[in-house]
């Protein structure tokens, strides 16, 4: 009985483990897109913006990325989203 007790918990731990990597593997990607995406306003020919426009989507991008990774070693987080540039 125990020993079915561990394979199920085994199973479930790899289980678990599959369905993580398959999509922390698809959510990375699809953030590099949506990066890459915000980079292409970096063209001056296309729109105005100064310094502090790009200072400001560089501290909420890095704000983001330090709430993941206070998530990712913990169990809490914040879950709104918000950014303004003005």
């Amino acid at each position: 009985m125990l020993d079915q007790t561990n394979k199920e918990s085994s199973a479930s731990k790899a289980a678990k483990r599959q369905k993580f990597v398959e999509l922390a593997e698809s959510r990375t990607v699809n953030a590099i897109k949506a990066i890459r995406i915000i980079g292409k306003l970096g063209n001056k020919n296309a729109y105005q913006f100064d310094d502090s426009d790009v200072q400001k989507i560089v501290r909420a991008l890095n704000r983001e990325i330090d709430a993941l990774k206070a998530r990712l070693s913990s169990s809490g987080g914040k879950e709104s989203v918000e950014f303004k540039l003005d």
